[in-house]
C-alpha cells in the first residue's frame, strides 16, 4: 500500500481526535453499534433511567414520553435513538434541525408519521422558529395545524396525529427555548466515558471489526480517546491499519504506539494542533494572558477553529483557562511541553483560573 496513505493529519475536520463526524465516518460506525440497551457501554445513570421508561411504556401499550438527549458529539446520542426504536420494536423517522428550514417541511415529517413511531430529530436546537412552535403543539397535543388558503381568508384545519415520540439530541441545551425543553418527559445528559468504559467500547468494537486486540493495547489507545466512543473508534481502525501495513497484523501494545505517534497524537489525546496552541501560548506569550485572535495568527488558523476545535478539550484538561483577559497557560502545559514553569506563571495562572468561570474571553 502506497506511503501516501499515513499523510499528517491537517488541522481541520480531518483530525483523528475530533468528535464530529461526516457521512463517511457514520457509515463506517453503523456496524459498530450497538442495537440493545442491554449492549451499550457506558452512561449507566442515562441507560438505567432510559430502560425504566422504556419498559414502563411497554408495559402500558403506550408510546414513552418524548426523550431530549445532550451532550457533546461523539458520545453515543445518534446509538441511544436507534436502541430507543429497537426496544419499542418500532421504525425511526431521522431528520435533523438545520434541514427543516419551515414549518411545512416538519408538518410533512409529522402528518407521515405512523402510531408509536420514533421521530429522531438531531441538533434540535437549530430548528426554525416557526418550527419549534408547530412542534410544541405536536408534542404535547398530537396536532398539527394546516393553514388552508393566504391572507385574511386563510384558516386553520386541525389534523390529528397518532401517538408518537420524539427522540431530541442536542449538543448546546442551552439553547433550546423553555416551552420546547419543557415537552420532553425525560432528559439524558451523556458525559465523557472514563478509561475503563472506553476500553470496553475498544474491544467490543475490536470484536465485532474481526481483530484480535490485546487489553493493554485497548487500554493505551482509551487514553487516548480524549473519552469520546467516536475518537476511540476512529483510533482503533487506523491501528489495525498500521498493524496490517506496517506491523505483524497483532494488535498489541507496541502497534497502538506505533500508530498514535505515526498519527501525532499523544498519551494524553493531544495532536498537532493543540500542541501548537499550547506551545505558542508558552513559547511566544510566556503563558499567557493572550486575546484568542493573537494566538490563533501565530498557529496558522481562524479564530473559530481554535475556539471550537481544540480550546474545549484543552479547558477541559486543565492545559488552559480562559479568562476575560486572554487565554493562560496553566501548570499543566508547561510540564507537558517539557517546559520549566517559569516562577510566576503558577501564581499568575491560579489566580486567573477563578475568572475563568463563564467568562467573556479576550479577543
Amino acid at each position: 500500500m502506497a506511503e501516501g496513505r499515513y499523510e499528517e493529519p491537517q488541522f481541520t475536520s480531518e483530525r483523528l481526535v475530533t468528535a464530529s463526524a461526516d457521512d463517511v465516518e457514520r457509515a463506517a460506525e453503523a456496524a459498530l453499534r450497538p442495537k440493545r440497551l442491554d449492549e451499550f457501554v457506558g452512561q449507566p445513570v442515562v441507560r438505567d433511567q432510559l430502560s425504566l421508561v422504556l419498559q414502563a411504556a411497554l408495559a402500558r401499550g403506550a408510546s414513552p414520553d418524548h426523550v431530549l438527549l445532550s451532550g457533546p458529539p461523539g458520545l453515543g446520542k445518534t446509538t441511544l435513538a436507534m436502541i430507543i426504536a429497537g426496544e419499542l420494536s418500532t421504525s425511526l423517522r431521522v431528520t435533523s434541525g438545520p434541514a427543516i428550514q419551515h414549518a411545512g417541511d416538519l408538518a410533512a415529517v409529522l402528518s407521515s408519521l405512523e402510531e408509536g413511531e420514533v421521530l429522531f430529530i438531531d441538533e434540535i436546537h437549530r430548528l426554525a422558529r416557526p418550527a419549534e412552535e408547530l412542534l410544541y403543539v405536536a408534542m404535547e397535543d398530537f396536532r398539527v395545524d394546516v393553514i388552508v388558503g393566504k391572507g385574511a381568508g386563510a384558516s386553520a384545519i386541525p389534523l390529528a396525529l397518532p401517538p408518537f415520540t420524539v427522540v431530541g439530541a442536542t449538543t448546546r441545551s442551552g439553547l433550546l427555548p423553555a416551552p420546547l425543553r419543557d415537552r420532553f418527559g425525560f432528559t439524558g445528559h451523556l458525559d465523557f466515558y472514563d478509561a475503563a468504559d472506553l476500553e470496553r467500547v475498544i474491544l467490543r468494537s475490536a470484536g465485532l471489526l474481526g481483530v484480535e486486540i490485546q487489553h493493554a493495547a485497548a487500554h493505551e489507545i482509551a487514553g487516548r480517546s480524549r473519552g469520546t466512543p467516536r475518537i476511540a473508534n476512529r483510533l482503533l481502525r487506523r491501528v489495525r491499519d498500521w498493524a496490517q501495513v506496517r506491523g505483524d497484523g497483532r494488535l498489541d501494545l507496541a502497534a497502538a504506539r506505533s500508530a498514535l505517534e505515526v498519527y501525532e497524537v499523544d498519551p494524553l489525546g493531544l495532536d498537532r494542533l493543540d500542541r501548537a496552541v499550547l506551545d505558542s501560548l508558552c513559547r511566544r506569550f510566556a503563558g499567557g494572558p493572550v486575546g484568542l485572535s493573537t494566538l490563533a495568527m501565530t498557529v496558522g488558523e481562524e479564530a473559530d477553529t481554535v475556539e471550537t476545535v481544540a480550546e474545549p478539550y484543552l479547558v477541559r484538561e486543565g492545559f488552559m483557562a480562559r479568562t476575560p483577559r486572554g487565554r493562560v497557560a496553566t501548570p499543566l502545559a508547561w510540564e507537558h511541553l517539557g517546559l520549566p514553569v517559569p516562577a510566576g506563571a503558577l501564581g499568575a495562572t491560579a489566580g486567573t483560573l477563578f475568572e475563568a468561570i463563564d467568562p467573556e474571553p479576550g479577543n
